[in-house]
């Protein structure tokens, strides 16, 4: 007979949506079991771009500088470089700034940048080694590696589920109040659900539409052999071989993907076949060490039709899938626990309706459609460009043409890259939890982000006059902002909150400049930093906390 463990939510899945709901249940008191069949986190680089947005909330969870430190060195450039390959031809860059430079920028950005963290350039095998390792910490998660989702039964009152350890086949029964689904783009949550993907696929582009050969590898003398300043990602540009390839830790490792021709089977490609492509990208022979290889697929750009049935949900790449065109599915699949994490937690903690949960597939649906749609565009652009052997010609045609590459390039990277509108600017505005207040929110631009306190949008940031972000001085729950040097009485809010069993701080904050930046002395953040409410008066408190935590009646 199995044993039987109780717990308040199974996960399955230890990526990166996976281990980020561990965190955000357990800082919140919440047992949670965590199962994913591989051994540990993942070996290979995977994704290399923690978003800004994503970085404040490693911020709020109190990591954001353990993860800076991680990848590349603190004053390795971060710039996307194109090439015709890495020995021959640059044709474009993109200067970003250092990790260091980071850290000392943010401060004096306003804007679009208007933040508390920048982007970091690190590869997510350094991320889930970290979230793991903070998740762990935390009493009432239970992490573990080497064990997978077998089966599971909605049972209305509770999910019942088997779990199977990869090695020796033992298994165990699992009791849980709740079960989400962050296994990945083969989900057996997804499928046993019978949920189809809405979107596109099998989208085929010159580059980044098509099967793509990955090498994790590690080259010692690049730098040696390299003739140019050195960046974070290696662009290489010509009709042989496209390909990019990101450095993993500023010094031997790198995450490189080439596109793979018609009539090519790079699922049986060897080492050699390796070191033959890198070699074409390079434009020169560069000795390498392979440590894994693999095939993906670019042209994906699908979000799954459900992100709920009864106890059961899906989130990250079980709930969308991405062609990773601008760093954005790992990052959206980070927002989905952020989302997910305080709702549950708040059910489960009798503190909240279960209505509450009903809330998720609203709002995060249309958040990666529109984040899926913003990867395609990305691919379109890049994978539309025509790499033509003059390129790598000498004379004046080929000089014309580089130069024709080189102006269609440097807008590509800044559309690609520069998108503080896409990182800052997904909003709510659909869900029934947003007490709306009339206002326009600001256009929906991937290179242009306008602050906004108009409710359903991320809280605008701002720097303290003690040098503090606005975000640090938030409450982990909700947080009532008192705005100005006449800041309305907040009673009401605090006797509401009490009233609903709700966690909520008041901050009060004098600044006219902070009053002038929410158009409001009066706001409410939700957990996830968004703004639920804003207004001029206590009046309605009651009702406003109601609505936005799920409690009033008919909210869905």
């Amino acid at each position: 007979m199995s044993q039987l463990i109780q717990t308040d939510v199974l996960i399955a899945g230890g990526g990166p949506c996976g281990l980020m709901l561990s965190n955000e249940f357990g800082r919140r008191g919440l047992r949670c079991l965590l199962v994913d069949p591989k051994p540990g986190t993942a070996f290979n680089p995977q994704a290399n771009a923690t978003q800004a947005r994503t970085m404040e909330h490693f911020r709020r969870l109190g990591f954001a500088s353990e993860i800076r430190a991680q990848g590349l060195p603190e004053d390795h450039p971060t710039d996307i470089a194109y090439f015709t390959r890495y020995t021959g031809h640059e044709l474009a860059r993109l200067h970003l700034p250092t990790a260091a430079q980071a850290v000392k920028n943010i401060k004096a950005m306003g804007g679009s940048w208007s933040a508390a963290e920048l982007p970091h350039r690190v590869s997510q095998k350094f991320v889930e080694a970290t979230l793991r390792r903070h998740a762990e910490a935390l009493p009432g998660v239970d992490v573990r590696y080497g064990w997978g989702l077998e089966s599971f039964e909605d049972r209305d009152s509770h999910v019942q589920a088997q779990v199977r350890a990869t090695v020796g086949g033992e298994t165990l029964d699992v009791q849980a109040a709740y079960l989400v689904g962050a296994d990945g783009p083969r989900s057996l949550v997804r499928s046993t659900l019978g949920i189809a993907w809405d979107g596109a696929s099998g989208v085929r582009r010159e580059f980044m539409g098509g099967k793509m050969f990955a090498v994790y590898l590690r080259a010692p003398d690049f730098y040696t052999v390299f003739p140019h300043a050195r960046a974070w990602m290696y662009v290489s540009v010509n009709p042989q071989r496209r390909a990019f390839m990101a450095s993993v830790d500023g010094q031997s490792e790198f995450a490189f993907h080439a596109a793979v021709h018609e009539g090519e089977d790079a699922d049986a490609w060897t080492a050699a076949d390796a070191q033959r492509i890198v070699d074409e990208a390079m434009g020169a022979h560069l000795a390498i060490e392979v440590l894994s290889v693999g095939t993906w697929t670019a042209g994906h750009s699908l979000v799954a039709q459900s992100f709920q049935r009864g106890r059961v949900f899906i989130g990250g790449d079980a709930a969308h899938l991405f062609t990773p065109t601008g760093g954005l599915g790992y990052n959206t699949a980070v927002e989905d626990a952020v989302n997910l994490g305080w709702k549950l937690a708040a059910v489960v903690r009798g503190q909240a309706p279960p209505q509450l949960l009903d809330s998720y597939g609203p709002e995060r649906q249309p958040l990666a459609e529109r984040n899926t749609a913003y990867a395609r565009r990305f691919a379109d652009s890049v994978g539309s460009f025509r790499a033509t052997d003059l390129l790598e010609q000498d004379g004046a045609d080929g000089q014309a043409e580089r130069e024709r590459a080189t102006s269609y390039l440097n807008q590509h990277v800044r559309l690609e890259f520069n998108i503080p509108g896409v990182t800052f600017g997904g909003r709510y505005d659909g869900s029934p939890l947003i007490v709306k207040d009339g206002s326009t929110p600001p256009p929906d631009e991937a290179g242009h982000y306008q602050p906004s306190a108009s409710p359903g949008g991320r809280a605008p940031h701002a720097w303290l006059e003690d040098g503090r972000s606005l975000y640090d001085s938030f409450n982990f729950e909700w947080t009532l902002l008192a705005l100005g040097p006449d800041a309305p009485d907040t009673r009401g809010f605090v006797d509401a909150a009490t009233a609903l069993g709700l966690d909520l701080k008041v901050v009060v904050q004098p600044s006219e400049t902070l009053l002038a930046l929410y158009e409001a002395p009066l706001a409410l953040i939700r957990p996830d930093q968004i703004v639920a409410w804003r207004g001029s008066n206590s009046q309605q408190a009651l009702q406003v906390l109601q609505q936005a935590s799920g409690h009033a009646a008919g909210t869905f």
